[in-house]
């Protein structure tokens, strides 16, 4: 199946252009008796699996059609999935505490997926962490998710916040934008894979993992109301049992060559970006979770980060259990 009639939009996230739209597979398409969804995510490669589940018409095969959007920023991924703007989110874990805690949103988590793959880059000037004391550094937003693996890492470094400002610039290809383009308010940023590859090509360094001083970290993470889960039971089933399926495909070495090729026709990445990354995902110990598995020590880091740099629950994070239900999953892992 040629990559014209496996889906509806051309997605240029390697050059910082979207064109946001529906995407779905032939099958997809022509399925009479599908569940239509929208799912929003960030580009890059927590899309990968959906990606493959679109090219080998997995979506279809469950009897469901998926609409993919791309968010600016996780504000409005998060306002939108508690309004219902769109029923599913590909998002890092935290910004699923942030819905439960600070907007009072039921979000959970029903599956997770990998660790970020996230980098801190900076500009050629920065020899290290502790440079970047009075320089601005570039966040999405400024309380979650990876906005506080950089606080951390900067702490660890001896900076404490007011050491450092922060622009809040927005999601993965505004923040590669900025650091490009706005030097003077980025001087460093958390970048993921592939985008940081841009971002070293143009010269910039590569100060380390930003998971470096808290190890295991459950970052990539299917988020959906718990309301519409519970009314959306079946079709949230079919669409986890899909991307597990695609995640499959392409982590089979098999598929090496066919998985590299729809990374440079998704994300239009160049074939030696595109196997850079496909070996990132591919990794035994830093790819992708076995068939997404949710990586609880990695979510109770997220919490502890929460607490200890936001200050959130008094400083002791709580029992990680009211943020996720694994139910779903464990119904389409047992289904496939």
């Amino acid at each position: 199946m040629d990559a014209s009639s496996t889906r509806r939009e051309v997605l240029l996230a390697g050059s910082g252009a979207l064109a946001l739209g529906a995407s779905a597979s032939l099958g997809q398409a022509t399925a009479q008796s599908s569940s239509s969804i929208k799912v929003m995510s960030f580009p890059g490669l927590s899309n990968y699996p959906i990606f493959s589940a679109q090219h080998k018409a997995l979506f279809g095969k469950h009897g469901i059609a998926v609409n993919l959007i791309y968010s600016p920023n996780s504000t409005v991924q998060r306002d939108g999935l508690a309004k219902n703007d769109h029923q599913i989110i590909h998002t890092a874990a935290d910004n699923t505490v942030a819905m439960v805690e600070l907007a009072k949103a039921d979000a959970i988590i029903v599956t997770g997926g990998d660790n970020g793959f996230n980098r801190i880059i900076s500009q050629p000037e920065i020899g290290s962490l502790s440079d970047l004391r009075g320089k601005t550094v570039v966040v999405d937003a400024p309380n979650t998710a990876y906005a506080l693996l950089l606080y951390k890492a900067l702490k660890d470094a001896g900076l404490n916040k007011g050491d450092y400002s922060v622009n809040a610039a927005g999601g993965t290809t505004q923040r590669v934008e900025a650091m490009l383009n706005d030097k003077a308010r980025a001087a460093a940023a958390v970048i993921n894979v592939p985008f940081n590859f841009r971002l070293l090509a143009a010269g910039m360094k590569d100060l380390g993992s930003a998971t470096k001083s808290i190890g295991a970290y459950q970052a990539g993470s299917v988020v959906v109301m718990r309301e519409w889960a519970k009314a959306n039971s079946g079709t949230l089933v079919r669409y986890l049992s899909a991307i597990i399926e695609g995640r499959r495909w392409l982590l089979d070495p098999a598929n090496k060559a066919e998985a590299i090729q729809l990374l440079v026709d998704r994300i239009n990445l160049p074939p030696e970006t595109a196997a850079r990354a496909y070996a990132v995902v591919t990794d035994p110990t830093e790819g992708f979770n076995k068939d997404a598995q949710f990586d609880m020590e990695g979510f109770k880091n997220v919490l502890k980060l929460r607490a200890e740099i936001e200050g959130q629950w008094g400083g002791k994070p709580p029992a990680p259990d009211k943020y996720f239900d694994l139910s779903y999953y464990n119904k389409a892992i047992a289904g496939l």
